[in-house]
């Protein structure tokens, strides 16, 4: 019984061709940079990813906008109009207000559409992670699993979805407040890469360093072993900022130790990119817990 639309926003840094295949709607959220302002649509049809890490190679900087009340209220109601109920999963609320802009939306439908059924969950992931956990919603609904059941789902298993990430350049996590003007100094100095993942309230959070840039990606892929539910069976997901190579050595040592067969990468959008700059690499998948 598919009467119903998964609704999520373009910070899921999902391939176009998995939004066409699994009839996601996006909500493209903005970004600005030099002074112009572009949305970030699954197709990049306004920039793409190669283009918007040579501009920020090239010192120009990006801020980005969260989805607004009124952008929420648009993309909810026009799958109403189509008789259809909608579920929300939507961008992490403890890295955004994007979340919260859907859900009042959604109180607000509710009253001027009382027989239709709206839902939210805040995912508490981001990139590719919140891009696998709609991929994994997506495919229950087409199972033919009922709007309850996947949103239950969601809410049972968000705090399953592991987000581990490192990236090669500390000036992008300073101006975003991630780490110290002296640590990224000092670690630029001494090749210190960071090793972060997002916690339980869907926060970037700092825990490990790694000396070098393999030693980094490694660390990503010994998280497998520690967290991974079922490595070898389920489908993964690697997003990249403008490095691929990296992105596929992560996803060949993984294959390698332990036996997954399905692994997406796709690259970094760049709402999510312009607070990681270029040469982000980051793995998701489910785990026993984050």
């Amino acid at each position: 019984m598919n009467d119903y639309l998964i609704i999520t926003d373009s910070s899921c840094d999902l391939p176009d061709s998995l939004v066409q295949e699994l009839e996601l709607t996006v909500l493209p959220l903005a970004f600005i940079m030099d002074g112009r302002t572009y949305r970030n649509w699954p197709d990049n049809r306004e920039m793409s990813p190669g283009e918007f890490y040579n501009k920020q190679r090239e010192g120009l900087m990006a801020t980005t906008n969260a989805v607004n009340v009124g952008e929420a209220s648009d993309a909810m109601e026009a799958v109403l109009k189509q008789d259809k109920d909608v579920l929300v999963l939507g961008f992490s609320s403890g890295l955004s207000t994007t979340y919260n802009s859907f859900k009042i939306a959604a109180d607000e439908l509710a009253e001027k559409y009382p027989s239709r059924r709206i839902y939210t969950v805040d995912t508490l992931c981001a990139s590719l992670g919140q891009g696998m956990f709609v991929y994994q919603a997506a495919k229950l609904r087409r199972e033919g699993k009922s709007l309850e059941e996947v949103r239950d789902w969601a809410e049972a298993n968000k705090l399953r979805q592991c987000h581990w990430f490192t990236v090669n350049d500390l000036f992008f996590l300073k101006k975003g407040g991630r780490v110290s003007a002296a640590t990224a100094v000092v670690g630029t100095m001494l090749q210190i890469k960071p090793v972060l993942h997002v916690d339980d309230e869907g926060h970037l959070i700092n825990v490990a360093k790694a000396r070098g840039r393999k030693a980094s990606l490694t660390a990503l892929v010994d998280k497998v072993g520690e967290l991974a539910e079922d490595p070898a069976g389920q489908t993964m997901f690697i997003s990249n900022s403008d490095c691929a190579e990296d992105a596929q050595y992560v996803a060949d040592e993984i294959k390698k130790r332990y036996g997954t067969k399905e692994i997406i990468i796709n690259s970094i959008g760049p709402v999510i990119g312009a607070h990681t700059g270029p040469g982000c690499v980051a793995l998701f998948f489910m785990g026993k817990h984050r």
